[in-house]
């Protein structure tokens, strides 16, 4: 229902009900029909209604918008030493400013505070601007709140209204900010987490684990329960994190793809209220790994892919002919002798088809063919759930599991058996023994841990994609983090994911492990620049990341080292140190979203949906692509186009002269008008123009390239990517 001028949430509530008592019938079915209030930036509520109701209350003057709740889901140490940190802190270049006291508000499922990421030393008082709150519940009381974890608050109704009883799901969990699922205290203690010694998962990963922003303050929104957050929670958990006075918002969980509006998206209309007020969102793009997947896309939102790191856990698979097979695994289980070798597809249960056991799922494998051996199993689908296949195997009997695994080489899975997962190069010189082999026996050793290793980092094999399926004019994704193999906290009750043991570290991978590497480095630059606005922060990450690996090559895609673009990247992968000395940034606020959105055809309802605003677009709406964006997008291009973008000069050296550097894309001349830039002062702008002219048909795919200012001290690079049409 947009902005309100009600002097308190009561009194927003009080609305809410008399208004919702016109569609209901009556005072008391309205108070039994809602579910949520929103009160604090914008007014609303989420109620369960009947269909006609629901028509009712959109035909009302006052309601902007009406729409149907929607599940969302969450996309799921060394890697700060890879970015760089080790030696950055050294020289006291990256760390937050203590005055500063900065806050990130994280949105996931809750935290387990007792971990020893999360203790308070060193801490000063909390900060006074703080409007959270410590939230009582189950198992959790204002003493598991502290002077780093300074706010908690818990959300379940949204959930409930639509799937049940959080108990009638038979799964462990807590009803409070207490975290049962893991997810959360891993996501939390990756951006902030405090700085714990010889920490590791069963002797694997060994070291010190830390957040990137160690010294900022931590408040936890949960909003998710059993990898399932409700938008009506979520938007709940923005209103409060935007009120509250966190600096940061850091989300790992999104929409399943593809994510068609931005206007009746829970993310993305809370996110526009935190940008509104100076907050930068980074959010997860998501784990599908193919095009066009990747979500949390609102040009608002800082949009997070994930890649490797120089870190390698390996599982070797010893033949009995004294052959060594490279495997990966999680896998910290010791087998004391040599076992016979089957492959699943020869030990099928009766009636069973070969193809069906070759996958090793539920009662598919016959236990007198496989009892006391090591199980060869196939993946059939790269969403498969690996763990499932070694209980399976297990219950059958069996007491290893060699999975053929080619697009999950390299991402740390964990099983209840000895297991390790093999490519297919592998998979063939196992299956060959096996064939040719009387009695084909091996054993599976234990993980160890290579570090420094090359290339990388490279692109995860599920980091969802671009181009952006809203609006094409935004590349997207943003920016690469860590994401594969993350050493994190985790609550001892989430023991699904951890094959049934109970720890207090864990190592998992998605690009809901990289969202809090970048929220974490948002975190360090608003420490040391508290004035800047949510777009610089982007900004200044963007512009600074790089594109090759520690090879110095380009950045390529895991498992097969194929060709990446700015589709999987975005502006490449993130570089903290430099991110706090761009020299330039690319600023837009919200009167600028409103006018790329005006000029994607959004209308007066859909710029109230997302600003609350009643609000009408101008008939001259500048053109999607001059929004401007740190990145330079053409989603349709039909001839010659020029783009517009400002610059304002941030660096410390005046005067001083930019140069730009353009990678043309192929079949497209690039003209920068002026090509030279010369600052006089901090904070100058200075504007410029891209004339982009082709000269052949991009043939229905993009073509990418770059534009480079640099000054001798700064490199602030722009991807570009354009869809020629026609010439």
């Amino acid at each position: 229902m947009g902005e309100h001028s009600h002097p308190n949430s009561d009194s927003v509530i009080s609305a809410n009900h008399d208004m919702l008592a016109t569609v209901t019938g009556s005072f008391d079915k309205a108070q039994k029909a809602a579910v949520l209030h929103y009160s604090k930036n914008f007014r609303g509520f989420s109620a369960m209604l009947t269909t006609e109701q629901v028509q009712q209350l959109a035909e009302s003057e006052s309601v902007i918008s009406v729409f149907e709740s929607r599940t969302y889901h969450l996309h799921t140490t060394h890697s700060w030493n890879f970015l760089g940190f080790d030696s950055i802190n050294q020289h006291n270049e990256l760390k937050i400013q203590p005055k500063a006291d900065v806050i990130v508000g994280v949105i996931d499922t809750g935290i387990w505070p007792e971990s020893e990421s999360f203790n308070d030393k060193g801490f000063g008082p909390v900060p006074k601007r703080f409007k959270g709150e410590c939230v009582v519940g189950d198992s959790f009381t204002l003493a598991n709140c502290n002077r780093k974890l300074i706010g908690a608050r818990f959300y379940y109704k949204g959930f409930e209204a639509d799937n049940g009883p959080l108990e009638s799901f038979n799964k462990t969990f807590v009803r409070s900010a207490r975290d049962a699922d893991g997810h959360g205290s891993h996501t939390a203690s990756t951006v902030v987490g405090s700085v714990v010694n010889n920490v590791s998962l069963f002797g694997i990963a060994t070291g010190t684990a830390r957040g990137g922003a160690p010294n900022a303050r931590l408040a936890i929104y949960k909003a998710c329960w059993f990898d399932i957050c409700n938008t009506a929670d979520i938007l709940s958990a923005f209103d409060d994190a935007t009120n509250d006075g966190v600096d940061i918002i850091s989300i790992s969980a999104g929409p399943f793809p593809p994510q068609l509006v931005f206007t009746s998206d829970a993310v993305s209309i809370g996110s526009f209220h935190a940008f509104r007020k100076g907050i930068l969102v980074s959010a997860s793009a998501g784990n599908r790994g193919l095009p066009s997947t990747a979500t949390n896309i609102a040009p608002w939102i800082l949009t997070v892919a994930a890649s490797s790191v120089d870190r390698e856990f390996t599982s070797l698979l010893h033949l009995g002919n004294s052959k060594v097979l490279k495997g990966s695994s999680i896998n910290p289980l010791m087998m004391e002798k040599y076992y016979e070798l089957i492959v699943a597809s020869a030990a099928a249960a009766p009636g069973v088809p070969a193809r069906n056991a070759s996958f090793c799922t539920n009662n598919t494998l016959d236990p007198t063919l496989i009892k006391g051996k090591i199980v060869v199993c196939a993946i059939e689908v790269a969403t498969d759930i690996r763990i499932e296949k070694s209980i399976f195997v297990r219950q059958a009997g069996g007491v290893g599991m060699v999975l053929i695994d080619p697009l999950g080489i390299g991402v740390g899975f964990q099983f209840v058996i000895p297991a390790t997962q093999i490519s297919q190069k592998e998979a063939e010189e196992l299956v060959t023994y096996i064939t040719t082999e009387k009695h084909p026996v091996a054993i599976i050793h234990p993980t160890t841990t290579s570090l420094h290793t090359k290339p990388a980092p490279k692109m995860a094999v599920f980091s969802s994609m671009g181009p952006n399926y809203i609006t094409p004019d935004i590349i997207k994704p943003d920016i690469t983090a860590p994401g594969v193999n993350i050493l994190a906290a985790w609550s001892p009750l989430a023991i699904e994911v951890t094959a049934e043991r109970s720890v207090d570290y864990n190592i998992l991978s998605g690009t809901s492990m990289a969202c809090p590497h970048v929220s974490a480095v948002a975190a360090i630059i608003k420490s040391c620049h508290p004035s800047w606005s949510p777009s610089a922060i982007k900004s200044a990450i963007m512009t600074t990341a790089t594109v090759v690996d520690n090879n110095h090559s380009l950045i390529v895609k895991d498992p097969f080292g194929s060709r990446t673009t700015p589709f999987d990247y975005g502006s490449g992968h993130i570089k903290p140190a430099a991110a706090l000395d761009p020299g330039l940034v690319y600023e837009y606020n919200s009167n600028d979203i409103i006018e790329f959105l005006c000029s994607n055809g959004a209308g007066p309802a859909e710029l109230k949906n997302i600003t609350g605003k009643p609000l009408t677009c101008k008939n001259d709406s500048t053109p999607s692509y001059n929004l401007n964006y740190p990145s330079i997008g053409i989603g349709s291009m039909n001839g010659n186009v020029s783009v517009i973008r400002t610059v304002t000069y941030l660096g410390k050296s005046t005067p001083t002269l930019f140069v730009a550097y353009v990678e043309k894309p192929e079949g497209v001349n690039v003209v920068v008008q002026p090509h030279k830039l010369k600052f006089k002062k901090h904070g100058e702008k200075k504007c410029f123009k891209v004339h982009f002219m082709p000269y052949r048909n991009s043939n229905g795919s993009f073509v990418f390239g770059s534009l480079t200012w640099r000054n001798g001290i700064h490199r602030v690079r722009s991807p570009i990517a354009l869809n020629v049409i026609s010439v």
